[in-house]
């Protein structure tokens, strides 16, 4: 267990120590630029996903570029659709959720409640976090078998 809880942290804390920058920076934008908590709670929700999403995906191609030049084969415009549908796989059922629901309404309520913005924010996007992550890594683990196999031709 410990093997898979590294594994996991290798995967996702480098993308979610950037969300977090982003998710704070992307909701305190908006919130000086519109005074509108809605608004800051879906910029926050959506700067935190392209910076943890963007990582994830750069981080893959890398991966199988680097199993496909170990052996000989080229990565194409099909192996991008690859890293693509495995990330989908991984995280769309939680996503969805997650970014349409379960994120902006606690990033939208929290500040409120707790009379701090920052705060609020913070707390929101680790509530979140947590019924995010169970879903993706089941999903992670079960795609790892079929949808990750970037080294065949």
């Amino acid at each position: 267990m410990k093997q898979k809880i590294r594994e996991w942290l290798r995967r996702y804390l480098p993308a979610e120590v950037l969300s977090v920058v982003a998710t704070l920076a992307g909701a305190t934008v908006a919130m000086h630029g519109t005074h509108s908590a809605l608004s800051a709670a879906l910029a926050g929700t959506w700067a935190g996903n392209v910076a943890y999403f963007g990582h994830l995906l750069v981080q893959d191609v890398r991966l199988a570029y680097g199993l496909r030049r170990a052996r000989a084969l080229r990565y194409t415009l099909g192996t991008f659709g690859q890293n693509v549908r495995a990330l989908v796989v991984e995280f769309g059922l939680a996503e969805v959720a997650d970014s349409f629901l379960i994120r902006p309404a606690l990033m939208y309520y929290l500040p409120h409640w707790l009379g701090h913005f920052g705060a609020g924010i913070l707390l929101a996007k680790l509530l979140a976090d947590v019924s995010f992550y169970v879903p993706a890594i089941i999903s992670y683990e079960l795609s790892k078998k079929r949808l990750r196999k970037f080294d065949e031709p």
